[in-house]
């Protein structure tokens, strides 16, 4: 019945009409809510609007299935050998879908139907290998970056061989974090081959000098990738290295002479079929026999068994490897006690390694002058920076006097006037020119933790010297006008003013007279902040010497010079 009914709907419908019909005929059977008899119609009508040659009815078919378990597995399978872009869409999603059908749309499909099963959420090991084996540089990458996909170390070298030139791809490698050592390895070797091809391909070295670049930058690569390798790390390495023909006598001798004696360890080990506990016990006695059997054995040339013996000596006598030699890098004083053992052999036979010894002696020259030069360079930052410290002025001092908590005046120097740190503004007052703002006198509010502070007057007359008193008289001379008082308030609530601590011995009986507006006030108390700036001495002398009358400062000079004689 249902099938019947599709069908006379459908006969003479539009191509977008069929695939909204074949669109809601999907999903009411994904639902599960048909009947075993409509069900199964529902199926044949989804089965037989595959032969439907308007593609956005396959299409429609395909976007309401492509998640679905309950997808009928021969319609999925006929989607997935779609056009690309009505297979891309179950490829990358159904889970109906098994391995061999992927492995066979991977091995029969394009590019684009290959990057889709790439980014699958389930890829698994067969199909990553059946990427690997015949997928292009775009979906290797796709598989690369897809960090749900289990790739085994095999697939990841076939892709590194097959397409390691691409520069996407080996950053999308290198950003794995399940990524083998020898993969990684792999890479590197690649890109040292590139670089030896480049430039003998600009005629700046020959191809024997090529070769041989990319062959120590390779060795050099490897032994810096066992230094973060754990055991099973390393032994993976080595034995990556054997297959490769890579675990050279030269990358032996490397990694002796700069320390890597686990490396050397696991390759003898490797080499001769020995325990790698007994192979390091035989390191530690190099003029023994069983040294000499040990070397022979991983097949080593006998060439190579003075240099060695001798490196091996003077890292045993260095307390143990403990004492005296650093690294991973290589040792001078072994490739020196090296050479020297050369000296004796044949100079036909040993010319290859003396010339290999020379050259890592001018490499480990190079970074010891190099560690020299970043730890000089570093010393020289520290100094500098310090010396910038000492040089950088403190933070200013703040110094404010206040008769109430919520009454703060500050003292700008800029524009030489008193604005209080409160909301309202309007009780800030201009203040009258005076010769202690040409010497820079600044008050700034004090903070929350404000002190107060123990200096009194004969302190900053102590303080003041002579040219500056002589100025500030000259100034006062000068001057046509009284001079003015500090506020001139409005109101008559408490006013805030900046002055000294209470001036000694004839203060008492001068003040009344000199400044009669807060005799009958309280002294205000002069707050400061935690900060420092420089000169605050000066600074407080100048605020001080504004507010001394003249022949009060006459008077103490006079005492001053009477005291004197």
């Amino acid at each position: 019945m249902i099938l019947r009914q599709f069908l006379t709907l459908t006969q003479n419908a539009s191509p977008e009409r069929r695939a909204e019909a074949a669109g809601a005929l999907t999903r009411s059977y994904l639902q599960g809510t048909l009947g075993p008899e409509a069900a199964w119609e529902a199926k044949t009508a989804l089965l037989a609007l595959l032969d439907d040659p308007a593609a956005a009815v396959r299409r429609a078919l395909a976007q309401a299935c492509a998640d679905s378990d309950q997808a009928p597995r021969p319609l999925i399978v006929a989607l997935a050998s779609d056009q690309p872009d009505i297979a891309c869409l179950v490829l990358a999603r159904s889970p109906v879908l098994m391995d061999a059908d992927l492995v066979d749309c991977v091995a029969m499909g394009c590019e684009e139907t290959r990057t889709a099963v790439a980014g699958r959420l389930d890829l698994s090991k067969p199909v990553a290998a059946a990427l690997a084996e015949v997928g292009g540089a775009p979906s290797l990458i796709a598989l690369a970056q897809n960090p749900f996909a289990a790739i085994g170390t095999a697939a990841l070298l076939r892709m590194v061989e097959r397409h390691g030139d691409d520069a996407a791809l080996r950053q999308a490698l290198l950003a794995r974090t399940d990524l083998a050592i020898e993969v990684r390895h792999a890479i590197v070797t690649l890109i040292a081959e590139q670089l030896s091809r480049f430039g003998q391909d600009a005629g700046w070295i020959s191809s024997e000098r090529g070769a041989r670049t990319a062959r120590e930058a390779r060795d050099a690569a490897a032994l810096a990738l066992s230094d973060e390798a754990g055991e099973a790390g390393l032994a993976r390495l080595v034995a990556h290295l054997r297959v490769q023909e890579q675990l050279t006598a030269g990358l032996m001798l490397r990694a002796v002479l700069s320390l890597r004696l686990p490396f050397a360890e696991m390759a003898l080990a490797e080499l001769s079929g020995l325990s790698r506990a007994r192979v390091a016990g035989l390191m530690r006695e190099p003029h023994g026999a069983g040294f000499s059997a040990l070397h022979r054995r991983a097949g080593l040339p006998d060439l190579l068994l003075p240099a060695v013996r001798a490196a091996l000596t003077v890292w045993r006598d260095s307390n143990d490897g403990r004492n005296g030699i650093d690294g991973p890098r290589l040792a001078r004083s072994m490739i020196e006690a090296a050479l020297t053992a050369c000296e004796t052999l044949p100079f036909t036979e040993a010319r290859g390694l003396m010339a290999l010894l020379a050259r890592f002696e001018a490499e480990a020259a190079r970074d010891e002058a190099r560690i020299l030069a970043h730890e000089q360079a570093e010393a020289q930052a520290r100094e500098t920076g310090e010396a910038a410290i000492l040089l950088t002025a403190p933070a200013p001092v703040e110094v404010v006097a206040a008769t109430a908590p919520t009454e703060i005046l500050v003292l700008s120097p800029a524009s030489t006037t008193l604005e209080p740190n409160m909301p309202d503004a309007s009780t800030a007052w201009p203040l009258a020119p005076r010769p202690e703002d040409r010497i820079g006198a600044t008050v700034v509010s004090a903070g929350p933790d404000a002190a107060i502070v123990p200096d009194s007057a004969e302190i900053v007359l102590a303080g003041l010297a002579d040219a500056i008193i002589a100025q500030f008289m000259a100034d006062r001379a000068a001057a046509s006008a009284p001079i003015p008082a500090l506020i001139a308030a409005p109101s008559p609530e408490p006013l805030t003013e900046i002055v000294p601590e209470p001036l000694p011995e004839r203060l008492p009986e001068l003040l009344p007279e000199l400044v009669p507006e807060i005799s009958a006030e309280p002294l205000p108390e002069i707050l400061v902040a935690p900060k420092r700036i420089a000169r605050p001495r000066a600074i407080a002398v100048a605020v001080a010497a504004g507010m001394i009358p003249e022949h009060l400062i006459l008077s103490y000079r006079a005492d001053r010079e009477r005291l004197a004689a």
